[in-house]
């Protein structure tokens, strides 16, 4: 017997109309509830609209695309790609290969994110791109992991563009990022996992960070971005392991020298400013994406502070306004449209999947102006040399 909106509610403690408020998403709902309520989902296997095996049967021309935020061209430039795709060989009119994209803006909340998932099983989605890295909560991560193994067995097919790939059932969200082990052989027929595009965020970090000691910085500065996202954890290791490698004791004041906050301009502003309170004698700051730097620069103009000559700055992703910045802004460049493009041809079946099912993007350090040698005298006394 089909599991029905009443199975679900009393499975959450809710009412049906609560039930049916969290699957709308077009209503507010406390966030505990909305939680239990996704849970039970979860559980149930409810499928809105009819049993789920008469959804499998089917699909419709739409394709999902999440993204945390819209207005962050991080975001815009991957989805604006993977839309590109939609259009088959740029023909006109409604023919057998366009799909209609549909761009969900999550908030970066993992909640919203299953809401949308939810959504697009009810519409049959063809398939669902979900792009920027994941939150991870001891919750969400495994709801959100079997929620989109289950679109993929229902034949949606879900691409995972910018975050890792998914942990294997029972894994512990504090693990399930940490690099990959071999994924299982898609060529062998395992349909039901989906297929990863993985940004080389510890690689590209580290690469930064040794561009920095190389000229000379010992005193490095960083504004993180939200602790709990893979994105943010990633590039803050490879920016440590580059500090260890080169010497051990800079990592003794790395905590000190790390503040976290969100991923734009304000925290980047904030974040400066507080590590110019904790370490006036900071030479170099990386920020956690281009821009958080364009923040930094402001904060430390504001201080007198000019750039590179008393702080070098860095930032990463390079978008298009990093090479237009005063100074240059050296960052650590990600090919974003040609990671969406990809995405998009995996989502709709036009490439072969990679090997075992995740490819990884290389990041590449991109050295500009806005980075140069320490100020005479600018390493810290008794730091390490």
């Amino acid at each position: 017997m089909a599991v029905t909106l009443a199975d679900v509610a009393a499975r959450a403690g809710v009412s049906a109309a609560t039930v049916s408020r969290v699957l709308s998403g077009n209503y507010p709902v406390a966030g505990g509830t909305r939680t239990r309520v996704l849970r039970a989902v979860e559980e149930l296997e409810y499928v809105v609209n009819g049993p789920a095996s008469a959804l499998a049967a089917a699909s419709s021309d739409l394709v999902g695309v999440l993204v945390h935020d819209i207005a962050d061209p991080f975001f815009g430039i991957i989805a604006s790609a993977v839309q590109s795709e939609m259009e088959s060989g740029g023909e006109r009119g409604p023919g057998p290969g366009r799909k209609l994209a549909v761009v969900c803006n999550t908030g970066g909340s993992p909640e919203q994110e299953l809401t949308y998932l939810t959504l697009l099983q009810r519409q049959r989605a063809a398939a669902v791109v979900l792009t920027g890295g994941a939150v991870e909560h001891p919750e969400h991560s495994p709801a959100i992991a079997l929620r989109l193994r289950r679109l993929a067995a229902g034949g949606t097919r879900v691409v995972l563009c910018g975050r890792p790939p998914l942990p294997e059932p029972g894994t512990a969200p504090e693990t399930a990022a940490r690099p990959a082990a071999p994924a299982r052989n898609r060529a062998g027929g395992d349909a039901d996992e989906p297929l990863t595009i993985a940004f080389d965020n510890r690689g590209g970090a580290r690469r930064l960070t040794e561009h920095l000691l190389a000229l000379g910085h010992r005193t490095i500065g960083y504004v993180a971005g939200p602790a709990e996202r893979t994105t943010t954890r990633d590039r803050l290791e490879g920016h440590r392991r580059a500090l260890h490698e080169h010497s051990p004791g800079l990592l003794a004041d790395a905590d000190r020298l790390t503040v976290h906050g969100a991923y734009d301009r304000s925290s980047g502003y904030d974040g400066a400013l507080e590590l110019l309170r904790r370490a006036p004698e900071v030479t170099a700051v990386l920020g956690a994406n281009d821009t958080v730097a364009l923040g930094i620069c402001a904060a430390l103009r504001e201080q007198g502070l000019r750039i590179p000559e008393d702080v070098s700055v860095a930032g990463f992703d390079d978008l298009p306004f990093s090479a237009d910045a005063a100074p240059a802004m050296t960052t650590v460049r990600l090919p974003l449209h040609q990671a969406g493009v990809r995405a998009g041809r995996l989502a709709l079946g036009r490439e072969a999947p990679p090997p075992g099912g995740v490819a990884t993007v290389r990041a590449e350090l991109t050295a500009r102006a806005s980075t140069a040698p320490p100020r005479a005298g600018g390493t810290p006394a008794g730091g390490p040399g």
